[in-house]
């Protein structure tokens, strides 16, 4: 199955702040809001929504095609891309802007405060999906992730037109939508990925009910933090996944870019949803767990063997002949 997985492509910024954003808000005041944290810790980290999606599918044996924009400092982070299994050969380079960045802090409570500098990232407009197609043989299925906007209203209405299935997965783009823009991105779609309070914006923005809005749609699958995923095919009963137990927690950056990652690889080896659901789950406990959102290290036998342990020793079983986890 070939997959398309176009998106941010982004440099991440991490810091850790140890007490609690809630602390130092005062309701009252929040139209005066004036705030500094002191960080105690600040990692570099390679990142960007699609970057980290097709990082995650590679790492599960899978090809991915990234198709997003950056700038001239791309260099080192495509060799790294490219080492580990990402097709590279769809990103468009500017001539003037430097690849975006994500500066996030997070504290004691896994609660995040963040800023994204678009960068490069809006030449992502220029993409056309048609040459990317036609280098690879066709397109079994595109990711319309969080991008410059006027991005992803050119692919998502580029898939329609072209008859090419895609999932929209908004994400973060969903505050900066209005309801007319969010219908556009979504309506038509084969997949549908939101976390839940994605899911409340987009019907408050559309004014569509949480019913209508998976009625857009083919699948939607919607994660819900500490109480797993929901999985609702048209015409199915809804599919409830729980999460797998992590080791630790270290930094929430890029779990649900993982979640995605092994949802997507599910798809391309033709797995039922239940399935795609629980792979998806496992990879993002192993991202929780680390900082940076491409610094996890798979190993198939460990990897299946906490597969087993979360979902019973059947989903390891279904699951496993698909994986390949090329990195030791």
């Amino acid at each position: 199955m070939q997959i398309a997985i176009t998106g941010s492509i982004a440099t991440d910024h991490l810091m850790t702040f140890d007490g609690l954003f809630a602390d130092s808000l005062v309701v009252e005041q929040l139209d005066k809001i004036s705030l500094s944290f002191l960080t105690s810790d600040l990692q570099v980290r390679r990142g960007g929504v699609a970057a980290n999606i097709a990082f995650g599918m590679a790492n599960l044996g899978q090809r991915p095609l990234l198709v997003g924009a950056v700038g001239e400092d791309f260099t080192d982070y495509r060799s790294w891309l490219e080492r580990h299994g990402v097709d590279c050969g769809a990103v468009h380079y500017s001539e003037s802007q430097h690849t975006a960045r994500f500066i996030c802090t997070t504290d004691k409570d896994m609660a995040q405060i963040a800023t994204f500098y678009a960068g490069a990232m809006s030449e992502a407009r220029d993409i056309e999906l048609a040459p990317v197609a036609q280098r690879v043989g066709g397109l079994d299925l595109v990711v319309v992730g969080a991008n410059d906007p006027e991005a992803m209203i050119r692919h998502s209405d580029e898939c329609r037109s072209r008859g090419i299935p895609f999932a929209a997965d908004p994400s973060q783009q969903l505050a900066f939508c209005d309801g007319p823009t969010i219908a556009r991105l979504i309506d038509g779609a084969e997949y549908l990925f939101t976390n839940e309070y994605e899911s409340h914006l987009a019907c408050q923005k559309t004014g569509w009910s949480e019913d209508e809005l998976a009625d857009r749609v083919r699948v939607q699958v919607k994660t819900r933090g500490k109480d797993g995923v929901t999985v609702r095919v048209r015409g199915e009963e809804p599919v409830e996944v729980g999460i797998a137990r992590e080791v630790r927690k270290a930094d929430p950056t890029g779990v649900g870019d993982a979640f995605r990652a092994g949802f997507l690889t599910g798809l391309a080896v033709d797995l039922p949803v239940r399935r795609c659901a629980e792979l998806g789950s496992m990879l993002a406990t192993y991202v929780i767990e680390t900082v940076g959102t491409q610094e996890y290290v798979l190993g198939k036998e460990r990897f299946l063997e906490r597969l087993a342990e979360a979902y019973g020793p059947e989903s390891a079983a279904e699951i496993g002949p698909h994986l390949s986890c090329p990195r030791p």
